[in-house]
């Protein structure tokens, strides 16, 4: 009996080891996924979405795998699900009734999207605990500089390929493992405020707060050095929400050193690697914007795409059908195949109609109103921290969608639907640990009433 109940021990004991391996893979294999298409040109190729779509499925069955070793079900709920759901639930109505103006390109797209559902629903039910917040913080801090870096020796030496080895099918203007370098200041954009808010919180060592200021600065210095306008902007934007948030919360000598260091390092690197060309660039935001709006391509696009959004305003076109119903509503001649909106608003209306697109608002608010709680203590807790990076990467990447469709790269569409998840799911679960003295200098900036 009592050698019975050993072995029964060490069985179970051996479960929960297996269960919490399981745990760790995971975590580290939804952000490997979610590196890996960034690596292979954003993930917009056939092969590569196959592989993204099948990463998935596996890490979903390894989730299935550990209930099934812990004997139970246990889903945490992130208030982001439900609007999810709707949305699924809308594209599954355009199929079954065959709304879809092309059936094929809508379930392709339902597919693109059930996986982007999945690894945020694995992300609500893995990231659970602040240490397991800092490593995947620190992973993408180092995969976003690793990328940076990369753009920039491929800017020094290009050669018009991918990699120095494989030439673009339909061209396009390269920037590091992208086609187009506005999907490259996408993926930046969504990255950069996690390095920044390590720089300027108390989550890390002072060396590694200087070198994740660094890092954010080389990361932001690419997106200008890039050429992308919207890009620019957006950065721009998430860099001011930032600075409001910093002196809302104190001001502070400490505050206005690190802000400065960042400034110098960035105009630094800028000076030294863009010279001329990027200043001329930068000077011919407006007047290029403006030649757009007077007359632009881009301008026509978005005024057809709300004309097709008049002929079927409730459901929509059909998801993923816009460049196949585009050519009848198209009002100018090109040589050129529009495949996207170049406005991802414009673009959801045309396929999803006013419920698609007040489903995403739906979303969004939601988001915004459960992030909002939770970033009160960003410089000390991972919580407020983590909260923080990814809602200024959203917002980062919501203002380029008013003039590209960094939402149509499936690399960059996971990152944005993970990150969102992450700030509106549950607070962080952190170790009781007693407090740790209080320097001068930090009291000055932290105070000693919100150190943990």
């Amino acid at each position: 009996m009592r050698h019975s109940k050993h072995n029964n021990k060490k069985t179970e004991v051996n479960r929960q080891s297996l269960a919490a391996k399981i745990d760790a893979t995971l975590l580290y294999g939804i952000f490997a996924l979610l590196m890996f298409g960034p690596l292979v040109f954003g993930a917009v190729e056939p092969w590569s979405i196959f592989c993204v779509e099948s990463g998935t499925v596996v890490l979903v069955l390894l989730w299935l795998a550990k209930q099934w070793l812990n004997d139970e079900i246990t889903i945490h709920w992130n208030p982001l699900f439900l609007p999810m759901l709707v949305f699924v639930g809308l594209i599954v109505v355009q199929i079954i009734f065959r709304v879809s103006a092309y059936r094929h390109d809508t379930i392709s797209q339902a597919w693109l999207y059930c996986a982007y559902g999945m690894l945020c629903f694995l992300a609500t039910q893995t990231l659970r605990r602040s240490s397991q917040a800092r490593k995947v913080a620190l992973i993408l801090a180092v995969f976003g500089v690793v990328v940076a870096a990369f753009a920039l020796l491929q800017g020094v030496a290009p050669n018009g390929k991918l990699y120095w080895m494989r030439v673009p099918r339909l061209g396009g203007k390269i920037y590091g493992p992208y086609v187009n370098h506005n999907h490259y200041a996408g993926l930046m954009e969504l990255l950069v405020p996690i390095p920044l808010v390590i720089s300027l919180s108390r989550l890390a060592e002072e060396k590694i707060r200087i070198a994740a200021g660094v890092a954010a600065a080389i990361m932001v210095g690419t997106i200008f050095l890039s050429g992308s306008r919207g890009g620019m902007l957006a950065v721009f934007a998430e860099l001011a929400i930032f600075g409001v948030i910093l002196f809302r919360r104190k001001r502070s000598l400490r505050i206005a050193l690190g802000l400065a260091a960042f400034v110098v390092v960035l105009v630094s690197l800028l000076a030294w690697l863009g010279g001329r060309e990027l200043t001329s660039r930068v000077g011919s935001i407006s007047e290029e914007a403006r030649g757009e709006i007077s007359g632009g391509m881009r301008l026509s696009i978005y005024k057809d795409g709300i004309r097709m959004f008049g002929h079927r305003p409730v459901l929509g076109w059909g998801l993923g059908t816009f460049p196949v119903v585009y050519p009848q509503f198209r009002s100018f001649y090109t040589n050129f195949f529009v495949n996207e909106a170049h406005n991802d608003y414009v673009q959801l209306l045309a396929e999803m109609g006013s419920l698609g697109f007040g489903t995403m608002v739906w979303f969004l608010a939601v988001m915004y109103r459960h992030a909002r709680r939770k970033t009160a203590k960003w410089p000390t807790e991972a919580t407020g921290a983590a909260t923080l990076a990814c809602s200024l990467g959203v917002i980062g990447i919501l203002l380029h969608s008013l003039v590209d469709f960094n939402l149509q790269i499936p690399a960059n569409a996971a990152l944005f639907f993970v990150f969102c998840s992450i700030a509106t799911a549950p607070p962080l679960l952190t170790r009781l640990r007693r407090p740790k003295p209080v320097s001068t200098q930090e009291e000055d900036f932290f105070p000693a009433s919100e150190v943990v």
